[in-house]
């Protein structure tokens, strides 16, 4: 019976020495963690704090633009409102990327920190201009005189019909911006500004933005799957939209959901000069792409009577 006793006095002094080792072990491992969690902190809050991490001038900001020109730099930097020094760490990426969205000629922007060496990257991509958009003109009318010539099979001479009066405007430019696929117009001015080397689009757009707005984005992709070179696009009348072609100066008619079937109607008369003589024509009639019609100016001789054909619109609608 004592040798029992004695047994588990045993143990359980053997039990007391192994949890008190145990909770000297938590406590040190505590002490460690202690330790090693205020080391980060504080050296972390010696990074944040240090001198180095200061954002001092526009050296230290790299831009990537999806442009193939760099964009001017002292333009990006005055976009950031930043001043300077400042430190890195007080800086919001996600704040400046949306201050950059904001400009009409940029579409993406991200901003990030870099650390070695101190500054920020910036990546953007901008809006390319695919044409000059002039917001307003002043007008001078001019009155002509036109008439209508029905076409007879190659060869043959055409019939005349009665004549009309047209009218034609002689315009003076204004404003000046730039449009990119989508409808967004841009400043010429910034844009210039942000790219200095950049290539300017060879079409113009003439009216307002509100007017053109809704259709510009199936006409600018019908123009530009078509083979057909556009130079302008005049959306001044909203009851007449008259482009200027290598064929010669069109009218569509009111805009509208047609417009990419007048613009195909359009490049199959590519064979245009072989029926009309182009120094007659005054435009093209596609308000009607089923019957297309051309104006003409027949020679001073003819006591400048303008006339006008109706086309064989076979070859046309089955090129």
């Amino acid at each position: 019976m004592a040798g029992i006793l004695s047994v588990s006095r045993t143990n359980l002094a053997q039990r007391r020495q192994k949890l008190r080792r145990q909770r000297q072990i938590k406590v040190i491992q505590a002490i460690w963690r202690t330790v090693a969690v205020t080391g980060i902190a504080s050296a972390l809050l010696w990074v944040a704090i240090h001198p180095i991490w200061v954002l001092k001038d526009s050296k230290q900001i790299v831009i990537k633009s999806s442009n193939k020109t760099e964009p001017a730099q002292k333009d990006i930097y005055s976009l950031l409102g930043l001043s300077s020094p400042q430190s890195l760490w007080r800086i919001e990426p996600s704040v400046i990327a949306d201050s950059l969205k904001k400009q009409p000629n940029i579409a993406q922007a991200t901003v990030s920190r870099r650390l070695f060496p101190p500054g920020l990257i910036i990546e953007i991509q901008e809006r390319v201009p695919v044409a000059i958009a002039q917001i307003s003109k002043k007008s001078k009318q001019q009155t002509t005189t036109s008439c209508t010539v029905v076409p007879s099979a190659p060869g043959k001479s055409a019939d005349v019909k009665p004549c009309v009066q047209n009218n034609s405007a002689a315009n003076q430019q204004s404003e000046l911006g730039l449009l990119d696929a989508s409808g967004i117009w841009m400043p010429m001015a910034r844009y210039m500004s942000m790219n200095p080397q950049g290539k300017l689009p060879q079409m113009m757009v003439i009216g307002s933005p509100s007017q053109y707005r809704p259709f510009w984005t199936q006409l600018y992709e019908a123009i530009r799957q078509s083979s057909l070179k556009v130079t302008e696009i005049d959306f001044q009348d909203p009851t007449n939209l008259i482009l200027t072609t290598e064929l010669g100066i069109v009218h569509l008619g009111s805009p509208s959901d047609k417009l990419p079937k007048q613009i195909q109607v359009l490049e199959g008369m590519r064979d245009l000069g072989t029926q009309v003589n182009s120094s007659h024509m005054d435009y093209i009639d596609l308000k009607n792409p089923t019957m297309p019609l051309v104006q003409v100016n027949q020679k001073k001789s003819d006591l400048d009577i303008k006339k006008s054909a109706q086309l064989n619109t076979k070859p046309i609608l089955n090129p």
